[in-house]
């Protein structure tokens, strides 16, 4: 049985589950499990509670744990990343966004946002190497940003 902190509400939540492994990415632990939903994804460092139930299982014939683990990845950047945003790079925006590059000069490209706010944070992050075309409301907020950055470092 495992209680869960989760970031949506209901915010914990308790599951049986049967746990398949254990994968690390990023410095980070993840539990795969199975349970009556199917098979799940769960941070380990947000497991409240942990306790056995004495019942036995078996791990599902076939289940490989890198498959469906670069499986939820996948999932996960589609759920993630519901936008996109036009944007110009200079050659080190493009390195730094891991986009390629025309070599010299601005490239163009379009990138996957997970939403205006996020993205906002993102791109002021790469500074004057990008300049985001589209979409207009993030065009807006960074254009903004950089106004009142602009202000308050006024000499």
């Amino acid at each position: 049985m495992l209680r869960y902190r989760r970031w949506r509400a209901p915010e914990e939540i308790e599951r049986r589950v049967e746990p398949y492994g254990l994968v690390l990415k990023a410095g980070r632990w993840y539990l795969v499990a199975g349970g009556p939903t199917g098979t799940r994804t769960y941070r380990v460092d947000q497991i409240i509670e942990l306790r056995d139930t004495g019942e036995e299982f078996a791990v599902p014939d076939g289940f490989d744990l890198g498959a469906h683990w670069a499986g939820s990845l996948d999932d996960f950047r589609a759920r993630l990343h519901t936008g996109e945003a036009l944007v110009r790079l200079t050659p080190e925006g493009a390195r730094r966004l891991g986009v390629a590059s025309a070599g010299e000069g601005w490239t163009e490209a379009r990138v996957p946002i997970e939403s205006v706010d996020h993205a906002h944070g993102e791109f002021l992050r790469l500074g004057a190497e990008v300049e985001v075309l589209e979409p207009a409301e993030l065009r807006d907020r960074v254009a903004g940003t950089v106004r009142a950055l602009a202000d308050r470092y006024r000499a």
